[in-house]
């Protein structure tokens, strides 16, 4: 048995690296067929405006031709649905009959956490305005096709389960009050299902935005205008991070070995990362915000308007960040979400530190934003930017260690991979012995003198 303490190896990550690729070249794909439309319907003789597909339906298709093909790969390449981890049988199955009355239960709860799902959206005001009218109107005619799928869904999944009184089915056990439920299975069915209408309606209210940029984008005029090609890279890979992040938050499928085995049961982790995100970030990070950290500061492009070459050099380091966080997310494949574990990744960024996406999103803002350099407000008002940032940096490490807190707790391989990181890992590994020693220094700095 190998000796996590001792081993030199890096534990196997659960999702192989190629399907977050083989997603990648199917959405890049799908971005060029877009771009060139009008000469694709021109060359087809199509009818209708032969013009670029840049409406937010084409950026909703976008996720089909990212899903399909991980999708295609985990299961005939990676084989991920003979995975243990699935808890499902393929040796045989049991009688329809048998299960019948199991999977009533379960449809029961499911059915219900979709209606009060629905009433949430209903009842919060933000759900009706700016971008999240697009994410209703998808959600809503999903509806009734969900409800109808997924009755054969649960009864054929219900037959293959080793143990198909998962958490869904003791909600429904709790509603019908006929059989023993499990509240902290209750409570863990919840959990999940608050994160992924959660944060499932915000990645799909975001999509037609920057996909609509990223197909409109004029190579002629990204020449002449400074700054313009690195900005248009970073949006294309903003939009590759969305794409591939929204289909992990639809694809929560046990078959795949994509389903949510647990929320993140810390409230500090809940209050974390929600703070990042609408509506709550309106009032904390976003201009006027409690945290706004860009008053005055008009960024990069401004301060560096006189000098291609440095001009050239810092949109190549933002583009390099922006890379590095659209592969980290890349990397998930099928199983990108906030506040789960669904598993274990340990290549791409992985392999260098334990948080790739949030390092590298700070370290943007910093460098994007240069809080420090103000045009109006003087010192005070740079301090003030200085502060706001920092703060926001800070809650994205308090997000960090709460989701270490998390999976630490559910998997012996990431407790594996988290020895194995503070060893090895590239950056993590130094940033640890750089804390250690410093630690140390003030311990004795703080003994008494003999």
């Amino acid at each position: 048995m190998r000796d996590a303490a001792t081993s030199s190896d890096c534990p196997r990550s659960d999702v192989s690296a190629a399907v977050g690729l083989v997603g990648l070249a199917g959405l890049l794909g799908w971005i060029a067929i877009c771009r060139a439309f009008p000469d694709i319907s021109a060359a087809l003789d199509l009818p209708g405006p032969r013009a670029r597909l840049d409406g937010p339906y084409a950026a909703l298709l976008g996720l089909v031709a990212s899903g399909l093909p991980m999708v295609v790969w985990s299961v005939f390449v990676d084989r991920v649905h003979r995975n243990p981890s699935t808890g499902l049988s393929w040796s045989g199955t049991q009688d329809t009959g048998a299960t019948r009355s199991v999977s009533f239960t379960k449809l029961t709860g499911l059915w219900a956490t979709w209606a009060v799902l629905a009433a949430l959206y209903a009842i919060g005001r933000w759900y009706w305005d700016g971008q999240y009218l697009f994410a209703m109107k998808v959600l809503g005619f999903a509806a009734v096709p969900a409800l109808v799928l997924s009755i054969p869904y649960i009864l054929w999944l219900d037959r293959r389960m080793e143990n198909p009184r998962d958490a869904t089915w003791h909600f429904g056990a709790f509603l019908l009050n006929r059989e023993a439920w499990d509240k902290d299975r209750v409570i863990a069915h919840w959990r999940a299902w608050i994160i992924k209408g959660f944060f499932g309606a915000f990645m799909i209210s975001i999509l037609p935005g920057g996909f609509a940029e990223v197909v409109n984008a004029n190579p002629g005029e990204l020449a002449s205008q400074p700054g313009a090609l690195a900005v248009a890279m970073i949006s294309l890979l903003f939009v590759i991070d969305v794409q591939i992040g929204t289909v992990g938050y639809v694809m929560t499928l046990r078959p795949l070995d994509s389903h949510i085995r647990s929320g993140n049961p810390f409230l500090a982790g809940w209050v974390a990362a929600l703070l990042c995100y609408p509506p709550f970030v309106y009032g904390v990070m976003n201009a006027g915000g409690l945290l706004a950290y860009e008053a005055n500061a008009p960024g990069w492009r401004h301060w560096m308007a006189d000098s291609p070459l440095l001009l050239s050099v810092w949109g190549g380091w933002l583009v390099m960040l922006t890379g590095v966080y659209a592969w980290a997310t890349v990397a998930f494949g099928l199983r990108f979400s906030n506040l789960t574990y669904r598993g274990v990744i340990t290549h791409g960024p992985y392999r260098f530190t334990r948080h790739p996406a949030y390092l590298s999103k700070n370290l943007f803002w910093w460098s994007a934003s240069l809080p420090f350099l103000v045009t109006d407000g003087g010192p005070m008002e740079a301090i003030r930017n200085v502060v706001g940032l920092s703060l926001v940096s800070a809650i994205y490490y308090w997000r960090a260690r709460t989701e270490e807190a998390h999976l630490l707790g559910e998997d012996a391989k990431y407790r594996e991979y988290h020895a194995w990181m503070a060893r090895q890992g590239t950056i993590t590994a130094p940033l640890g012995a750089l804390t250690r020693a410093l630690g140390r220094g003030r311990s004795e700095t703080l003994q008494p003198a003999e």
